[in-house]
């Protein structure tokens, strides 16, 4: 890891015992607000998909900040993939499971057939939501070019459900 990726990890902001006790919280906010760090990560994200992506896909929320950033440097638009009830006229939604219970996903209809889509998000855990918006991507008839996290939280297994990822950080989950 090169110099400038180690300062912005060392941003990152461990809450103890935060949402649940035995749970090590890793917040990329601070990260976030440093416009170096911000840079930093956003062109690592990218940098192994260079020309090879029309449109960047930013999964709620945090990803939207990512993928805004990586999208406008690209020169390309972004895909906001927001949670089931956000938009006005999605066309496309997936559904997947999470440790308790169920959650959605949709896009809109602005993406072409065969469109490649770069996938960014903050956090890598269990797989389900960035699974998700890969299936839902095929559903739009778009192809992944590529999904990217900032942080893998590795004892999680999400990578088993999301294929080749690119990480940034990898970190475990309890404290």
């Amino acid at each position: 890891m090169n110099d400038a990726l180690a300062r912005a990890e060392s941003l990152i902001d461990l809450t103890p015992d935060y949402p649940e006790p035995g749970v090590l919280f890793r917040d990329i906010s601070p990260l976030l607000a440093d416009a170096r760090a911000l840079r930093d990560v956003c062109e690592a994200l990218a940098e192994p998909f260079r020309g090879r992506f029309d449109i960047v896909g930013g999964i709620e929320a945090r990803g939207f900040l990512l993928a805004g950033y990586v999208a406008a440097v690209a020169g390309v638009g972004v895909l906001p993939i927001r949670k089931a009830g956000k938009l006005p006229k999605p066309a496309a939604a997936v559904s997947y499971e999470l440790e308790y219970g169920s959650a959605a996903i949709e896009a809109p209809g602005v993406l072409q057939p065969g469109e490649r889509v770069l996938l960014l998000d903050d956090v890598l855990a269990t797989g389900g939501t960035l699974a998700a918006a890969q299936q839902l991507i095929r559903d739009l008839g778009a192809e992944v070019a590529g999904s990217a996290v900032v942080l893998e939280l590795s004892d999680l297994g999400g990578r088993a459900h999301v294929g080749d990822v690119h990480t940034l950080f990898t970190a475990r989950e309890s404290a």
